[in-house]
């Protein structure tokens, strides 16, 4: 379990995806396939005829067999020829020899699966150098907060895809504990496939190929707004529905105001972005399961209880810094336990394929206060702009603020379902 656990960590969302499909299907696949030994239960099991399985190995997984996770992940029919497929992972080798200055000084650690080396520390300045130089050799790459480099071949790629010619095109990807990939998408005889290297790294910077995977994929779209969207042809339980970039990152300022106000909030799980309101409505909102990301915004810290109660004093300090908000306002919305002088904690339930937001543009006002114009991304649900809030914020000298109104319109897709206060 535990080397699941860190599979999942090291390898990003394209391996977890498979990962977890096998995982759900091992139980009743009798090919040469090793049987997890994790006991998991999924919500929807994936069916076995929702999988192919790429019945020859290569001669990379006959000889690395014991050293590589890919024997464990059901592969599609590749629909690359055996030399272009080993044309995609010389390039990577080549790609990785480039950056593998960035490489030469990293720690490994030694307590991970066998079939992989985890780097320790991997930062990411070093992350942007990667990016830098795979860049400046003219690579398509990637790294999350880090503007795509050579992003036109990317869109070219997508035109042509568009107009129904044969192409392919491979993207670097830099995960944030330093292992590199190199995704490559294919369009071929009006089928859409991901062709995927995995590259890990030695002490001293030596690049090697983890391995390799197929998967089919049912879509992709580019967003006017610098979103590249792609759909795998099974998606499974608790992973996204679908994968993306950030192509084209937004202005600095942008990226800073929603880190500081957006970032955090959920459009799934309280009424604060869902619904308009100011201070003359602010009840409506006012819900206790909101104030476990309020805290997190206001302390950068995750919230902890004892006995599942949070002492009144700290939390109509926060509450009333952040909102337009009375006292009496929160004892009457907001469970408050009078004999305890203390606030009933109410965890959030995770929900799946949320929404997030943000901050495409702003206005400074001459009151001080702040007009943020706020954009809905589902990416789950193939949109950028699922929907648009003005959202109003008043920002203090201690570096604190006061969310003080909230109007949202519907863009793309609907507004998600207003949550239900409690009772």
């Amino acid at each position: 379990m535990e080397d699941i656990k860190w599979f999942i960590k090291k390898f990003g969302i394209i391996f977890v995806i498979l990962l977890v499909m096998i995982v759900s299907v091992g139980i009743f696949c009798e090919k040469n396939v090793r049987k997890s030994s994790a006991e998991e239960t999924w919500e929807k099991p994936v069916q076995i005829s929702d999988i192919e399985f790429w019945q020859e190995e290569s001669d990379y997984e006959r000889e690395n067999e014991d050293n590589s996770p890919y024997w464990i992940i059901p592969q599609s029919k590749s629909l690359l020829s055996e030399e272009e497929s080993k044309n995609i992972q010389n390039e990577a080798l080549t790609a990785a020899e480039l950056v593998k200055v960035v490489y030469k000084d990293i720690v490994i650690i030694d307590d991970v699966p066998a079939y992989a080396s985890g780097i320790d520390g991997f930062t990411n300045e070093q992350g942007e150098q990667v990016i830098k130089i795979l860049g400046k050799s003219g690579y398509v790459c990637v790294k999350e907060n880090i503007e795509m480099q050579n992003y036109d071949k990317l869109q070219n790629f997508y035109k042509s895809y568009l107009i129904g010619q044969d192409t392919l095109i491979t993207v670097f990807v830099v995960q944030a504990d330093g292992l590199l990939g190199a995704q490559t998408f294919v369009y071929r005889n009006e089928k859409l496939q991901s062709y995927y290297v995995g590259i890990r790294w030695r002490e001293g910077g030596e690049p090697e190929i983890l391995g390799t995977s197929v998967s089919d994929l049912s879509e992709i779209k580019f967003t006017e707004k610098g979103y590249f969207i792609y759909t795998f042809e099974n998606p499974v339980a608790h992973a996204g529905l679908r994968e993306y970039w950030r192509v084209k990152l937004l202005p600095e300022k942008c990226r800073e105001l929603t880190e500081k106000y957006i970032a955090g909030l959920s459009y799934v799980n309280y009424n604060m972005l869902v619904v308009n309101w100011d201070s003359s409505n602010v009840e409506d909102i006012l819900m206790p399961c909101m104030f476990d990301d309020i805290y997190r915004i206001y302390t950068g810290k995750n919230l902890k209880t004892d006995n599942g109660e949070i002492p009144a004093e700290e939390y109509e300090k926060i509450m009333t810094t952040y909102f337009p908000v009375s006292t009496e306002q929160l004892r009457k919305y907001c469970k408050y336990n009078e004999k305890s002088n203390s606030y009933e904690y109410d965890m959030i339930s995770a929900s799946p394929y949320p929404p997030f937001g943000e901050v495409v543009d702003y206005t400074e006002n001459s009151d001080g206060t702040i007009t943020l114009i706020v954009d809905g991304v589902w990416a789950d649900y193939n949109s950028d702009c699922a929907f648009t809030n003005r959202i109003v914020v008043q920002p203090f000298e201690d570096g604190t603020f006061r969310y003080l109104a909230n109007s949202i319109e519907q863009r793309e897709l609907e507004l998600p379902v207003i949550a239900r206060m409690n009772p």
